[in-house]
C-alpha cells in the first residue's frame, strides 16, 4: 500500500527571517512566509516536519506553472538542497507578495544536479 506523501499541518508560525506572524491557510499547509518567501527545512514530504536540518530555506527562483500558479524555488542556507513549493499568492488570507515571486521568475536556478549546488543558469 503506498502512504500518503502529504500531511495538512496548517499552524500559524512567526517567521524565522523577518519576524512577522504568519497565519494559517486554511486549506493546506502553509510553509513559508507570505511576506519574504522564507521558510525553514522541516519537511521530507510536504507537511511532515521531519527533516533534522531546520535550516532557513532562501528563495532563489519562481517559475510559473500553467496547473499550480507558481512554484517558488528554494535553496537551504545550511545543506544546501532546493526545495519547490506552490505559492499562494491567491490566498484569501495573508496571500504571497505577488511582487516578490514576480521578481524571483527573472532568476534561474540550476536544478540538474539534483540541487546539490544551486548554480544559476542567470539572474
Amino acid at each position: 500500500m503506498e502512504q500518503k506523501r502529504f500531511s495538512k499541518f496548517d499552524d500559524s508560525f512567526t517567521c524565522a527571517h523577518c519576524g512577522r506572524e504568519v497565519l494559517p491557510l486554511g486549506y493546506s499547509s502553509r510553509n513559508h512566509c507570505p511576506f519574504c518567501l522564507w521558510s525553514l527545512h522541516v519537511d521530507v514530504n510536504p507537511g511532515d516536519r521531519a527533516n533534522p536540518c531546520r535550516g532557513e530555506l532562501e528563495p532563489v527562483s519562481a517559475e510559473p506553472d500553467p496547473k499550480k500558479g507558481y512554484i517558488i524555488i528554494s535553496k537551504c542556507k545550511r545543506c544546501g538542497e532546493i526545495r519547490r513549493c506552490k505559492s499562494a499568492h491567491e490566498a484569501d488570507v495573508q496571500p504571497d507578495d505577488i511582487r516578490l515571486i514576480i521578481d524571483l521568475t527573472a532568476r534561474l536556478v540550476d536544478t540538474s544536479d539534483g540541487g546539490r549546488t544551486g548554480k544559476r543558469k542567470w539572474g
